[in-house]
């Protein structure tokens, strides 16, 4: 779960970017909880929309990230540039001379990194 400052913001950063559309809604007096799914596995991420939240959130450093892994990491880095998001440039990390993972990082509307991954080894 994240909150996020604004809804449709949000919606619309992690359906173009990630595929995710609502699949569940739950409105309360205060606040709405909307429940976010990818068709191809059963990730669900929730966002929290607090009614009358006007300042950003402050993400403070409980929060890492969260990570989501492709098929193909360069296809998915150069469709993001051409939506006009600014992912980081990719990494080949490795680990005892074996490549580990490679992968990029992007920011959420509210500021939340999300890592990339390619899909390889334990990452799936």
């Amino acid at each position: 779960m994240i909150r996020v400052l604004d809804e449709q913001r949000s919606l619309d950063f992690y359906s173009q970017a990630f595929g995710l559309t609502v699949f569940d809604r739950l409105d309360f007096d205060t606040f709405t909880l909307v429940y976010l799914r990818s068709e191809e596995t059963d990730f669900e991420l929730e966002l929290t929309v607090n009614k009358g939240q006007k300042v950003p959130y402050e993400l403070g450093n409980g929060y890492g990230h969260l990570a989501v892994s492709v098929d193909d990491l360069d296809a998915e880095h150069a469709r993001l540039k051409s939506l006009d998001m600014t992912p980081r440039d990719i990494v080949d990390f490795d680990h005892e001379g074996a490549l580990l993972a490679r992968f990029f990082f992007i920011k959420d509307p509210d500021g939340y990194d999300i890592e990339v991954l390619q899909r390889h080894g334990r990452f799936k």
